[in-house]
């Protein structure tokens, strides 16, 4: 017997029961981000490995161990994106897009990665990405984290905190990282096989690393606060004016340097505890240097990215329901029923196009049809029998409440659907 094919491990179906919550998650960000005047991008989910690789950075857990990476028929190495900010900017550089223009970006989607499934980590995963090109100031990087309150304030999610930081200009980090390093080679018998590793490659993630065993030295380790040029300094104070203008509260974390090698001078995330180790919900800052890096002219960038499935999980806990049920149910008796019942619903959803109408097919007696009716969640059932066709009415009953059934003119049903329904 040929074993069951299932979903691969890490990458889920998302099932009718669940798509309502996704619906109503990804409408409000749409029409908060469009509130802001954003425009939305689509790119391919597929990608040249040597893009992640030249924007990442091929020493990074990410291109190392976590790509879903294969050659194609041609024998071209190509990519499932981990990420969207580089194809954002491969998108915007083959397009003319970049250069010499203001561009407010966001874009929508899955990302790959093969990591250990976990709660909030998945090896097919959602993001809803932004991303800004030619603005170098604090407002707009203020304007990003502006807009991830107002995402948390209409979706209603509490306990989730601001921490944010700056890396100082590209100079500036490499010169601490010389000093970094001297620190951590004079301390290299405390560190991890990871932080050995990252040593020479990327030495500023050893700060991020939550080995225990490591922290006393990490919290000792010279503050890249120290090492900032004027430029990053004065950005940096900047950015905290205009968040305490605007109320939003704030940590600063000096520990916070992200993941990808991409980022400069502001990086920011929002934390929750409520999701164990994947506590971070979303996550961005600056990135003045990737569009020269991946080949085009020196663009001043900054974006944000957030994992859908851990907003989703947090709304769950909190128990956010969101009732996508039908309307209203109609229940045809006979063929002729059948028949003008079509032509019935098409019609009433020509005049009420907002009207969530199910037509019940395949047949079925009275009462295995006000079954249905009842599991579709619909408030009103509609009946069209021959009685109400010869007599050119509707019989309108309540699912919900208990309240006497009605015959209404066909002409009538949309009113008294408005009326009842409360639209």
């Amino acid at each position: 017997m040929a074993s069951k094919i299932q979903s691969i491990r890490g990458m889920h179906d998302i099932l009718p029961d669940q798509t309502g919550l996704w619906q109503y998650f990804e409408t409000l960000i749409r029409d908060i981000v469009q509130s802001y005047g954003y425009h939305e991008i689509r790119m391919p989910v597929v990608e040249s490995t040597d893009l992640f690789c030249r924007s990442i950075g091929e020493v990074t857990d990410i291109v190392e161990k976590e790509m879903y990476t294969f050659a194609d028929r041609n024998g071209d190495s190509l990519t499932l994106r981990p990420e969207g900010t580089a194809s954002c900017v491969r998108s915007g550089i083959q397009h003319g897009l970049l250069y010499n223009q203001q561009q407010r970006l966001w874009y929508i989607g899955p990302m790959f990665r093969h990591e250990r499934p976990q709660k909030g980590r998945y090896r097919q995963f959602h993001q809803v990405g932004v991303e800004t090109f030619g603005i170098s100031g604090p407002d707009i990087d203020a304007e990003l984290i502006l807009m991830t309150a107002r995402f948390w304030k209409a979706l209603g999610l509490k306990n989730i905190r601001l921490e944010i930081n700056t890396l100082g200009s590209n100079q500036a980090r490499l010169e601490y990282r010389d000093v970094l390093v001297d620190y951590l080679e004079q301390n290299k018998g405390l560190l991890d096989e990871d932080s050995l590793r990252r040593l020479e490659s990327n030495p500023l993630r050893i700060l991020d690393s939550k080995n225990p065993a490591m922290q006393e030295m990490i919290e000792a380790a010279p503050k890249l606060m120290d090492y900032l040029d004027e430029e990053s300094r004065l950005h940096f104070e900047q950015l905290q004016s205009l968040l305490n203008e605007a109320g939003v509260v704030f940590s600063i974390n000096q520990r916070l340097v992200r993941g990808l090698d991409y980022y400069c001078k502001t990086v920011f995330e929002w934390v929750t505890d409520a999701l164990g180790a994947q506590g971070t919900v979303c996550a961005g800052g600056r990135y003045d240097g990737l569009v020269e890096q991946l080949g085009g002219r020196a663009t001043p960038a900054a974006g944000f990215a957030m994992g859908i499935e851990r907003l989703l999980s947090l709304l769950e806990d909190q128990g956010t329901v969101i009732d996508d049920s039908v309307d209203v149910y109609l229940a045809l008796q006979g063929d002729e029923a059948q028949q003008k019942g079509v032509i019935l619903s098409e019609h009433w959803r020509d005049l009420w196009p907002g009207l969530k109408l199910l037509v019940n097919c395949g047949g079925g007696g009275f009462k295995a049809q006000i079954k249905r009716a009842d599991r579709s969640g619909a408030k009103v059932a509609l009946i069209l029998g021959e009685d109400e066709l010869s007599n050119n009415r509707i019989t309108v009953k309540h699912l919900r409440q208990d309240v006497e059934q009605q015959s209404i003119e066909q002409t009538e049903v949309i009113s008294v659907l408005k009326q009842l329904l409360d639209y």
